[in-house]
């Protein structure tokens, strides 16, 4: 590979599969740092909700792009690539191999696959417009819509069933006058800037996962999602925050419509599907180093695969120009 190519590790996977702890480790045997693609830890404040990692957690390891947004601010992928570049390009300056690490999949595709967004201003009406249409008809009418003028992106979101990209693909059209997909297809023409080595944590036992989830959030109840919940409901921020899974699934109880338990069984339930949104999204790269976590005894095994994986593939030194 050529030595202009930056070199990066990713270390990708679904909600609570143990990718924080895992990328700790091995930015400390790399002597390196870590870059977050977490589309909702980018944002201050949202600490338990978003299951960010304590300073003990990150011992002493350096996370970029994480707790450096308002809450109430709007974050585009675009941003998040420029951002990231930055990050990457300052870390691999230093001679370090940057860890790349999130279960926010565009976020980590559009900055390894080098997508280029031509993205044009915002048009605030035409957004609350196209909410409204969204509220008003429904997400297959939407998607119906959008396959009018770009087949190929309502196919690939309609899987996904995330409401936000599909009127982001929309937006993007009536704004720029050119499609997701030909956006996507001109900016793969160029080659991505880093030489990336992809490794995957997930289980072969989705039930061992599932548990993981449930147990994760009844610490976060424990260290007190509740109060950080309420204070951004009684807050001025913004509705993206918001959005975050945490928060909206405890609305209906503070609201007196739901009990707290079914708001939680509702928030374990959410957490589960976000899961395994992210494994169907994953599970598409065939460049991704799969380890399975149900396949060994402890994390220090685990650990010892995944750097024995690194130091082959030659992701443990960097080349010098």
């Amino acid at each position: 590979m050529s030595n202009n190519k930056i070199k990066i590790i990713s270390i990708v996977g679904p909600t609570a599969s143990g990718k924080t702890s895992l990328s700790v480790e091995l930015a400390l045997a790399l002597n390196t740092e870590v870059i977050s693609a977490d589309s909702m830890q980018i944002y201050k404040y949202m600490d338990i909700a978003t299951a960010k990692p304590s300073a003990d957690e990150r011992k002493g390891v350096i996370h970029h792009l994480m707790d450096y947004v308002e809450p109430g601010e709007s974050y585009s992928v675009s941003r998040y690539v420029n951002d990231a570049l930055s990050s990457a390009q300052a870390i691999s300056n230093k001679g370090k191999i940057p860890i790349l690490v999130g279960g926010t999949g565009l976020y980590v595709d559009s900055l390894l696959d080098g997508i280029k967004f031509c993205e044009g201003e915002t048009d605030l009406k035409l957004r609350v417009k196209l909410k409204t249409e969204l509220e008003e008809n429904g997400l297959n009418f939407m998607i119906n819509k959008l396959s009018e003028f770009d087949p190929e992106s309502a196919q690939k979101l309609s899987a996904e069933r995330n409401p936000k990209r599909i009127l982001r693909a929309m937006e993007v059209y009536y704004t720029t006058g050119v499609t997701l997909s030909e956006q996507n297809l001109k900016s793969k023409e160029k080659p991505s800037v880093f030489d990336s080595l992809k490794i995957g944590i997930k289980f072969r036992n989705r039930d061992l996962l599932y548990n993981r989830i449930n147990q994760r959030v009844d610490i976060m109840l424990e260290q007190g999602l509740l109060k950080e919940a309420e204070a951004f409901f009684s807050s001025a921020y913004g509705n993206t925050a918001k959005q975050a899974i945490g928060y909206k699934e405890l609305k209906p109880y503070f609201d007196g419509i739901k009990s707290l338990n079914e708001c939680i069984e509702l928030l374990k339930q959410s957490t589960r599907r976000y899961a395994k949104r992210q494994l169907t999204w994953f599970n598409r790269d065939k460049n991704i180093h799969w380890f399975y976590v149900d396949d060994y005894n402890d994390s220090q095994a685990l650990f010892s695969d995944v750097l024995s994986l690194v130091k082959t593939k030659g992701f443990d030194l960097i080349e010098n120009s």
